[in-house]
């Protein structure tokens, strides 16, 4: 009797084990789970894919500081395309200047205002010249902020005769503010200020 007793007493402790293994083996699974989940729904964010020309194009998603220097380099060739992009017609020029001018602060609209001044704008009007530009490099200094920028361009003004090649340098600071449609890239440009501006003439 005692011996069956003790047979009881002992598969008992043996199914005990097998409960508490098979109870820590769950635990354990439904953690893995868990955690390959997360990092399955971390990586799936992490992808963005983006329709174009019929085709799906995959990008990946950042943290912002990860891009700045690129998106801050951007935002400068935009501003620049914007406000130095000009044919001769009054609505073009003005929806130019108009988006290039909610990319920089007033200095941009004092050189603007400057311009305009001078006959800059009706003169491009009246001669049928289209002006053009092309960055060929940017400076950025991401050491101190607002960060400092230098920008080398290749400016062009083309006329029915000739066409007019100018070496232009500018620089100026950029201080973040918050995204928008007029404002995609969240920086503003401020000080901004022509250091070079100097022509080569090209026949056509």
């Amino acid at each position: 009797m005692f011996t069956h007793l003790k047979n009881i007493e002992t598969a008992f402790q043996y199914i005990k084990r097998f409960s508490y293994l098979l109870i820590i083996a769950c635990l354990l699974i439904s953690c893995f789970a868990l955690y390959k989940s997360y990092a399955f729904a971390s990586a799936a964010n992490s992808h963005v894919y983006i329709l174009a020309n019929g085709k799906a194009l995959e990008a990946f998603a950042a943290d912002r500081k990860d891009n700045i220097p690129v998106e801050a380099r951007d935002h400068i060739r935009m501003f620049h395309h914007d406000f130095f992009t000009l044919d001769p017609d009054e609505k073009v020029i003005e929806a130019n200047i108009g988006k290039a001018l909610y990319l920089a602060d007033e200095s941009a609209r004092n050189q603007y205002n400057g311009l305009k001044e001078k006959s800059y704008y009706n003169n491009l009007i009246s001669g049928n010249i289209s002006q053009s530009i092309q960055v060929d490099s940017v400076q950025l200094d991401m050491n101190q902020y607002p960060y400092y920028f230098k920008c080398w361009a290749i400016q062009k003004l083309i006329r029915s005769t000739s066409a007019v090649n100018k070496l232009l340098i500018t620089q100026g600071y950029l201080r973040n503010v918050s995204r928008s449609d007029n404002n995609p890239h969240g920086f503003l440009i401020e000080r901004w200020e022509t250091l070079a501006n100097r022509d080569t003439i090209l026949n056509k």
